[in-house]
């Protein structure tokens, strides 16, 4: 599906991968309209988005995706809905997870509820490979049973099957995506890429849960991005798609890989008492999407080197945020 005119509802747009996925759009669509509802939590940033505030085809709408009257204006001259918004830190859900529920599954349904009214076209519902907890051998394919560990996860499963029972019992034209770890520019600094590169540059050591040896999968920001656009135009409605890059490493190498980036030894290292509930692995199997004809453009390697540069020539936008 392409159209000329495409008219996008994205919401939690001044986040991290939500601002990312914005500007590759409207660089990539020049003739499409994207409104961005974004309620400006601690992690919504407008810096994200400096650079894009002024293109006539982009529009900001601060609210919560909480409030129906918001939602509904905010739908009310779109056709599709990529849909973002979320708390997603795991520390933070450990030791709050009410704000988790509310945002996460209560602001859902209101999208959904909104969304069927509106008659939108096709509703993308982003949720995360956390969803299915961890896995010591193989990979998760997208049918099978979720078994979430943190709050966080546990409210993203919820929203995932709100997503799935609007297109089973109403016909939503709903999909929903499952990623893992992203990185890249403009990650808020709570991240371990992030925080490990500023704490480095700060000359502060980095804190390491446990021995270190949990496993992610890792996806540069960018080629999530892409792969949801993909999934907006040849994805097919009522399925769930994994996305991921391929790239799985502990958490030990990654660190290490980082202290060898910004030269610098191991002696920042500071091994911390691990978080309860730490998931040991999580791997997707991502064949389903790349038969369809999608995959990773970018190598983790060479992304890590152009984050870190990033980082480093950016203080200006993430030193504020730490303090």
């Amino acid at each position: 599906m392409r159209v000329s005119k495409l008219k996008l509802l994205v919401t939690g747009g001044l986040g991290f991968i939500g601002s990312n996925f914005i500007r590759h759009m409207l660089v990539k669509y020049p003739g499409y309209e994207i409104i961005n509802l974004d309620k400006q939590t601690y992690a919504g940033n407008p810096d994200n988005l400096k650079d894009i505030e002024k293109n006539p085809n982009y529009t900001f709408i601060c609210g919560d995706i909480c409030d129906p009257q918001v939602v509904n204006r905010a739908m009310e001259k779109v056709d599709h809905v990529v849909h973002f918004a979320a708390e997603s830190h795991v520390d933070r859900s450990i030791d709050d997870a009410s704000v988790f529920v509310k945002t996460n599954v209560l602001g859902t349904f209101t999208l959904l509820d909104a969304a069927l009214r509106h008659n939108i076209q096709k509703f993308i519902h982003i949720s995360t490979d956390e969803v299915y907890g961890s896995i010591t051998s193989g990979s998760f394919v997208e049918t099978d049973i979720l078994t979430p560990s943190s709050p966080y996860s546990s409210s993203k499963a919820g929203s995932d099957l709100l997503a799935q029972s609007y297109f089973i019992t109403h016909k939503l034209p709903v999909i929903i995506t499952r990623c893992t770890n992203n990185f890249g520019p403009y990650q808020y600094p709570e991240k371990l890429i992030p925080l490990f590169i500023t704490n480095l540059i700060e000359n502060r050591k980095v804190p390491v849960y446990g021995t270190g040896k949990n496993v992610r999968d890792w996806i540069y920001v960018l080629d999530h991005c892409k792969a949801v656009d993909f999934i907006l135009h040849k994805g097919s409605t009522g399925e769930i798609y994994n996305i991921g890059g391929g790239a799985e490493k502990t958490n030990i190498e990654i660190t290490k890989r980082i202290l060898e980036m910004l030269k610098v030894d191991g002696s920042m290292i500071e091994y911390v008492k691990d978080r309860p509930g730490h998931d040991l692995r999580y791997s997707l199997d991502c064949s389903k999407l790349t038969l369809l004809g999608w995959k990773p453009e970018h190598g983790f390697d060479e992304a890590l080197k152009h984050t870190v540069k990033w980082y480093i020539e950016n203080r200006w936008w993430w030193e504020k945020l730490k303090r």
